[in-house]
């Protein structure tokens, strides 16, 4: 049991915490990568849900949340990653994470929304001051958001505490956690992104090295 100087303090758990979204059609594959390297990289990852009743992603899976949304502060996390999903689309089940993503960022924690979660914050109002992509423009466009004119056509974005991404971009969306997280050194984060984004084997020794 670690005491004294060698104790954890509690403000280095709070930044070594990740919460991670999930609800009913979660898209599997959009955040695998992020939230595997930051577990064997010493972050613990949280899942939060509206309720603590099971939810079930887009592939079949069963995931039992380990808190809920009323418990989620910002001052107790690192980041919040929100994935795509059918629902983000469909109505607003998903209103309350759009919300408390708006918390987060107004407290300067950051926020990572893939796929259909950009929607669900287009439409809270949140991209329309902040550099973004996303599945689509035209699809954002759908949402009433008054933010087109800052919508880039990229991989992935990173204006200031938030983080977007499109479906087809799982690779990028995890290369922008690492970089604002400082999961990675510069050169590492290249040959991982290398790596998984274009199997550039070449890169494979240099992540390998990293540990």
């Amino acid at each position: 049991m670690a005491t004294g100087r060698d104790a954890p303090r509690p403000e280095d758990t709070m930044r070594k915490t990740v919460h991670l979204a999930v609800y009913d059609t979660l898209a599997d594959w959009e955040t695998g990568h992020a939230t595997a390297e930051l577990a064997r990289r010493g972050h613990r990852v949280v899942s939060v849900a509206a309720t603590d009743a099971p939810v079930t992603t887009a592939g079949g899976l069963r995931i039992l949340p380990d808190t809920t949304l009323d418990l989620l502060r910002p001052e107790d996390s690192a980041l919040l990653i929100l994935p795509g999903a059918d629902l983000w689309l469909t109505g607003d089940a998903l209103a309350p994470f759009a919300r408390a993503a708006r918390a987060f960022l107004d407290a300067g924690v950051p926020v990572a929304a893939i796929c259909g979660a950009t929607f669900g914050l287009a439409r809270a109002g949140l991209l329309d001051g902040r550099a973004h992509t996303g599945a689509d423009r035209q699809v954002l466009d759908a949402s009433g958001y008054a933010g087109g004119s800052r919508y880039l056509d990229a991989d992935a974005v990173t204006d200031g505490d938030l983080i977007t991404a499109g479906p087809t971009d799982p690779e990028a969306f995890a290369r922008e956690i690492f970089a604002r997280l400082g999961v990675f050194e510069p050169h590492v984060l290249d040959a991982w992104f290398r790596l998984f984004a274009h199997s550039d084997a070449s890169a494979y020794p240099t992540v390998a090295a990293a540990g």
